[in-house]
């Protein structure tokens, strides 16, 4: 299902800077891509040792978590803060608006016990039989200053840390899991003590750690970790997705691929045992409390039938989104425990979700090989993103990116946002709801009429809380053609994150790529054009298939 007539798709790709920071590529795949504001070039890559077994990559699928360590703890608090800033979440995009800070080109090394420098590559090993260690009497890494952005990702049976703004492709840390894989994580920058980094397991095991203290340990343990649903006792299906609730103070919920979600409490103990009332109906959404105050998971909600493919919190928190296997999106009240709204895909299940900074969108994609854009405030799918030739794995909006047409008034807002599929490709959209193409109505056995500007004025009565609706018509849904579209690896691909200078990409085999903004390149960059003048006019990319 791969593109190979796609024009972005050349012969042998030419190094534009040093070796090290841009190594050979595979042929068929450029160092750069264009898109209307200049060129993003590939700055660096990031990848797992080149020694681990590759039997073991097919059983997980690499996922990417930012993380931002902006502050060195004090003394008399080891476990340490991170900013008090957060974002979106999905995946991995609740720091992004964090980026920026750096670790400079800096390579972390650890001072081992014959006083000899050494690279993290040393393994963490945990096991079912799980005994925290104690940073007392672990080793540290003297040369760690306790800030900087982190890149998380999980492949086979280990989870790798780098330094983001570091040339050595190498992680810093591994942490390998035994009896398990990790599948999902997610980082909090405003964890109060310390444990700010989730990790979900497939066999249902999660984990909360201190990014910090792994990074300032040497030891082969994952080091004072927190352990909930221990040997699957509450759930022993495999973790899909895992989020903390924004604003919450620790909580955080947790995806299963047997169509349940639990609510934690991260200060609660986690090995208390927790049963819930069986489920009356498999088809319907329910949500039940645990039968005692003491125990943790806190609330089971059933989504339904089938994996819950991905979780994304908006911003504030108040809403929660999941898809899953059954093709719904579905929009719940987080503090009411309501299903708000939602839809069904046009063909298969749905695999990945994301919303916009200002909660008023969510993008979705999957098997259908679209992006879906999902509007709040008419509760309706308001555009589909054609472009993609296979499965949709990886959806983003880029907070970074403004549009070049806004004057600050808030009114006429374009959004950018990125996918990435099956086929190698990534995709970047504009979606300008002002010069979208809406439906004004469809009389029955006709064509429906168009119009241009707010959609709100035109579409039905906005249907019932709580109603899940049916896939709509493909003719009644306007139509978005990508601005950029280019294949950047060779293996299918898992996900993307934007930072504030670079977008960054990973593939399902554990291999990520920094793409450098073109505004964040050298001045003498003469390729890169003017924004203001070199933006088209999103009405030739918007409209309805006939």
């Amino acid at each position: 299902m791969m593109n190979t007539s796609n024009g972005m798709i050349s012969g042998p790709s030419s190094s534009s800077a040093s070796a090290a920071a841009n190594p050979p590529q595979s042929p068929g795949i450029k160092t750069y891509f264009k898109t209307p504001e200049g060129k993003y070039k590939l700055h660096y890559e990031k990848t797992h040792p080149s020694g681990l077994l590759h039997y073991t990559h097919g059983k997980t699928v690499t996922q990417v978590t930012l993380a931002h360590l902006k502050d060195k703890p004090a003394p008399s608090t080891p476990t340490g803060t991170s900013s008090n800033v957060t974002a979106s979440s999905g995946f991995r995009s609740a720091t992004a608006r964090l980026l920026g800070g750096g670790n400079g080109n800096r390579a972390l090394s650890f001072v081992g016990g014959n006083g000899g420098t050494k690279n993290v590559g040393a393994s963490s090993r945990i096991g079912a039989s799980f005994a925290a260690s104690s940073s007392s009497t672990s080793a540290t890494n003297t040369n760690f200053d306790g800030k900087g952005t982190y890149i998380v990702f999980n492949v086979g049976d280990a989870i790798f840390i780098s330094d983001l703004n570091s040339q050595d492709k190498d992680p810093v840390k591994s942490i390998h899991i035994s009896n398990s894989n990790p599948m999902c994580h997610a980082f909090d920058p405003d964890a109060k003590d310390g444990h700010d980094l989730l990790i979900g397991l497939n066999s249902g095991d999660v984990y909360t750690v201190s990014l910090r203290q792994q990074l300032q340990d040497v030891s082969k343990k994952l080091v004072n970790a927190h352990h909930y649903n221990k040997d699957g006792s509450v759930n022993n299906s495999r973790c899909t997705s895992i989020a903390w609730v924004p604003g919450s103070d620790g909580s955080f919920v947790v995806a299963h691929a047997d169509g349940n979600l639990y609510v934690y409490e991260k200060n609660k103990d986690g090995a208390t045992e927790s049963s819930f009332s069986a489920i009356r109906d498999p088809t319907q959404f329910s949500v039940d409390k645990a039968k005692y105050s003491k125990s943790n998971p806190v609330a089971r909600w059933h989504i339904g039938q089938g994996a819950i493919n991905c979780i994304a919190f908006s911003n504030d928190g108040a809403y929660l989104a999941t898809v899953g296997r059954d093709g719904y999106l579905r929009i719940f009240d987080f503090s009411t425990q309501k299903l708000v709204c939602g839809v069904k895909s046009y063909y298969g299940a749905l695999l990945c979700c994301a919303w916009s900074m200002d909660g008023k969108y969510l993008l979705t994609g999957g098997e259908d090989d679209l992006v879906q854009v999902w509007s709040m405030e008419d509760r309706k799918v308001v555009a589909w993103g054609e472009g993609h030739n296979s499965w949709v794995s990886g959806v983003a909006f880029d907070s970074y990116w403004s549009s070049p047409n806004s004057d600050g008034s808030g009114e006429n807002v374009m959004y950018r946002f990125g996918s990435v599929g099956q086929d190698t490709q990534l995709l970047l959209w504009d979606l300008e709801m002002d010069e979208i193409v809406v439906p004004l109505r469809r009389p029955p056995g006709g064509s429906p009429t168009y119009s241009t500007g707010s959609q709100s004025a035109h579409w039905d009565n906005i249907v019932p809380m709580g109603t899940l609706q049916p896939a709509p018509c493909m003719r009644d849904v306007p139509k978005l053609s990508p601005v950029m579209a280019h294949r950047v690896h060779m293996e299918p691909l898992s996900g993307l994150i934007f930072t504030q200078e670079s977008l960054i990409t990973a593939c399902r085999e554990g291999h990520l790529k920094i793409w450098t903004r073109p505004d964040n390149q050298s001045s003498s960059n003469t390729e890169a054009s003017n924004p203001t003048t070199s933006k088209p006019s999103l009405t030739s990319k918007v409209g309805v298939s006939s």
